[in-house]
């Protein structure tokens, strides 16, 4: 079967896809990953297909920046990837509307590869979850609004569900954590489940290894992995990772990552990155701080890292919530230039390493791409979900 990959083309969607693509391929499966040209050589380094999406919509149709504004395109570039690749399935990412339209255009099962955490509201229970913070009902709100605004452009007609979330789920949304991330006692929607980590990087490099080790060795302090994503317009976290890391017992590698306002102070133990893997990085670190996105965490989690948040927007709130709560985590100070050390202390020396390491067994024990895979396969016909032996 021909399987084509249409995610956002930024790493935290594409590694994970292209995981779950090498997982299909090891099944006999042929897979094109329908990627922009930066994206070619880490496609082919993880032994997929690169399909130049330049080639069928104009740059920026698959970077998340830009998905309120490039539906239609997504739609006509995988309308038209998907016929000349003879794909049987579609995987893409969640806010990845034109993938799902196309999918329905085309009579094909689309799978959504979603976050660490669900993000809409659930099926039942979660009562008690602080709405201010994570906002479930108006982020599927003002999801759906744009689906619809996007259905409309492609010229489809409307269509009503009775399950108001169905037109974002495709033929399932699968979820990269742990049922321990979610609201005590709630239930996932029809269609929604969690298959773990879907774990892949381009390799590291030896030599930015070797440099990143021997400025931390001057310093000699304890490693804080520092993973930087989008503020989206809010507060930029330098103010407060200067004075956390000046004079103070930590040292930190910040990977900016989605960040462009690199600002370290002089006299800071900090070192920068800008590289396209952290696995190295968080296993040298003694606990990771990170906005709340999906990869760091699970990228913690799977290593024992205890975590620090500080929750800007997007998926942020609602895993940053799920961290705290589930005691693998602890909030970083949210005023503009607080001293965090406190806070890194306190993750590293309370009972947030003994939960890291729970739920860093589970997540280890659920085989996600594989599992992915699986269920990819099973959208076409439960009999291609054991193909080539891998258990899904």
């Amino acid at each position: 079967m021909n399987v084509l990959l249409c995610p956002f083309g930024e790493p935290g969607y594409l590694y994970p896809a292209l995981a779950v693509g090498i997982e299909l391929r090891g099944r006999g499966h042929t897979v094109t990953v329908l990627a922009r040209p930066g994206a070619a050589r880490v496609v082919r380094e993880a032994g997929l297909t690169p399909l130049d999406a330049t080639a069928y919509a104009e740059a920026g149709t698959f970077s998340v920046s830009m998905w309120t504004r490039t539906g239609r395109q997504q739609y006509q570039a995988v309308v038209r990837a998907a016929g000349e690749t003879g794909a049987g399935a579609l995987l893409t990412s969640p806010l990845c509307h034109g993938a799902l339209l196309a999918a329905e255009a085309l009579d094909l099962p689309a799978t959504v590869l979603g976050f660490a955490a669900h993000m809409w509201p659930y099926r039942e229970g979660g009562e008690g979850e602080p709405e201010h913070v994570v906002a479930r009902r108006w982020r599927l709100r003002e999801l759906l609004r744009h689906y619809g605004a996007t259905r409309e452009q492609t010229g489809m007609p409307p269509r009503r569900d009775r399950q108001e979330d169905r037109p974002l789920i495709g033929a399932g949304l699968l979820l990269r954590g742990d049922p321990a991330l979610e609201y005590p006692g709630a239930v996932l929607p029809d269609g929604v489940r969690h298959v773990g980590p879907c774990v892949w990087e381009p390799r590291a490099d030896p030599a930015e290894l070797d440099r990143v080790a021997g400025l931390l060795a001057r310093a000699g302090k304890p490693v804080v992995y520092v993973h930087l994503g989008r503020t989206f317009g809010g507060d930029s976290m330098w103010p407060r990772l200067n004075a956390t890391f000046t004079g103070g017992p930590y040292q930190a590698v910040v990977e900016l990552a989605r960040s462009a306002d690199a600002r370290p102070h002089p006299c800071a133990d900090i070192v920068t990155v800008r590289v396209p893997w952290m696995d190295p990085l968080v296993a040298s670190a003694r606990m990771v701080l990170t906005n709340g996105t999906s990869s760091p965490v699970l990228a913690a989690l799977r290593h024992g890292r205890p975590l620090a948040v500080a929750p800007a927007g997007s998926e942020q709130p609602v895993l940053s919530e799920a961290c705290v709560r589930s005691g693998v985590a602890v909030r970083f100070p949210a005023d503009e230039a607080a001293d965090g050390t406190a806070a890194l202390t306190s993750a590293l020396t309370g009972e947030s390493p003994h939960r890291v390491r729970d739920l860093a067994t589970r997540l280890a024990a659920t085989r996600g791409a594989a599992a992915a895979a699986g269920f990819v396969l099973s959208t076409l016909s439960p009999a291609l979900a054991g193909t080539s032996g891998a258990a899904p």
